[in-house]
């Protein structure tokens, strides 16, 4: 083994340290440099790993937490469309319960070949993760796309919607209703996507409502991404007197509204709910759901496009010599507020209305 590094190393240029590393699949190594390793195994006739043998043309990899949430499945048919009218096949992986883990799915995948992979809310958005997963994938040679989440970190192509212009939507569609005490009902607070809606909330109900920072936290509630977890987040909004709730998914906007209604509230004369993502089939919940519309469909033919440039070579590389190589760009995607059924005038909005009504004139605040 000595000698076979020995005579790799001399014909690539390279120390033996470093072709020990491109042959383990270890991070740190430069693509180029990684290339002229594996053309010295071709040149002198030695077998590759199987891990670095070239990859199918045809498999691409699609990781999604899971499928229970409408949301994700919308995700992978965008992106599996845009897969198949490219020439390649999707495969989907999902994790479950007390099942296979993203690393597992994603090892699962480098050793069918697949040419690459696109993570859906992966463990990128998760800021108590190891991000090193993803470095050690990027010297396997396999090209990968993150998808709502970001770390600076990693070195890849991110695609997100405008999770703080998300929030500015929401707030603002509350307020003009006449809506003052707005909730924030959102997942664990160690997710990026769910960091940046609560800057975006912050920073509105200041605007629109002139709450400080303080005032406006204590209307922040975390909980699961799920209807149970809306319903919890929202129950304890409405103990601190919210006549609107702002849901980081329609999931848990689905039990926010149980939750109003549990406590004899209509939806939305007393209480007003907003969703995000706009899932297949909303609308047509009891009430039909307003909610902020995560573009899937361009954010999925995004990241499918920056794969397929990741699979040509056509994006930058990782630098050489241990500096940083520059940062990828993040595609941020601007949401759209769909107003349906589950928002409506608030307690000064009805005021409003009422003196409206009687031909009384509205304060003009002089």
């Amino acid at each position: 083994m000595t000698a076979r590094l020995a005579d790799i190393a001399a014909q690539a240029g390279v120390s033996e340290a470093t072709v020990s590393r491109v042959l383990n699949g270890k991070p740190g190594v430069a693509a180029t440099t990684r290339q002229s390793v594996l053309a010295a195994l071709d040149v002198l006739g030695y077998e590759r790993p199987v891990r670095l043998r070239q990859r199918s043309a045809g498999l691409v990899g699609l990781i999604t937490p899971e499928l229970e949430n409408p949301i994700f499945p919308a995700f992978a048919q965008v992106i599996g469309q845009a897969l198949t009218r490219e020439g390649y096949t999707p495969v989907l992986a999902t994790q479950t319960p007390g099942g296979a883990t993203e690393d597992e799915l994603t090892e699962l995948l480098v050793d069918r070949g697949v040419a690459g992979i696109i993570f859906i809310s992966g463990l990128h958005a998760d800021t108590s993760a190891d991000m090193q997963r993803y470095e050690q994938l990027r010297a396997q040679g396999v090209p990968f796309v993150l998808v709502n989440g970001f770390s600076s970190k990693v070195q890849a192509p991110f695609v997100s919607p405008d999770d703080r212009a998300a929030m500015r939507l929401a707030v603002t569609h509350l307020a003009a209703l006449g809506h003052e005490r707005i909730g924030l009902a959102l997942g664990p607070k160690r997710f990026v996507p769910v960091q940046r809606k609560i800057e975006g909330f912050l920073s509105s109900m200041e605007e629109q409502l002139g709450l400080g920072t303080e005032e406006a936290e204590s209307l922040v509630r975390h909980s699961l991404f799920s209807l149970e977890g809306g319903q919890a987040a929202a129950s304890a909004l409405l103990d601190r007197g919210c006549t609107a709730v702002v849901c980081a998914s329609d999931m848990m906007a689905l039990g926010a509204v149980r939750a109003a209604r549990q406590r004899g509230r209509n939806v939305p004369h007393d209480v007003s709910v907003i969703g995000f993502d706009d899932s297949p089939l909303i609308a047509f919940t009891d009430p039909p759901l307003t909610t902020i519309r995560q573009p899937v469909a361009a954010m999925g033919q995004a990241a499918v496009r920056a794969l397929l440039e990741e699979v040509g070579g056509t994006l930058p590389l990782p630098s050489s010599g241990g500096a940083r190589a520059p940062l990828y760009n993040e595609f941020v995607f601007l949401p759209e507020l769909v107003v349906r059924g589950s928002t409506a005038a608030g307690p000064k909005g009805q005021q409003s209305l009422s003196r409206r009504s009687v031909g009384e004139e509205e304060p003009t605040g002089e």
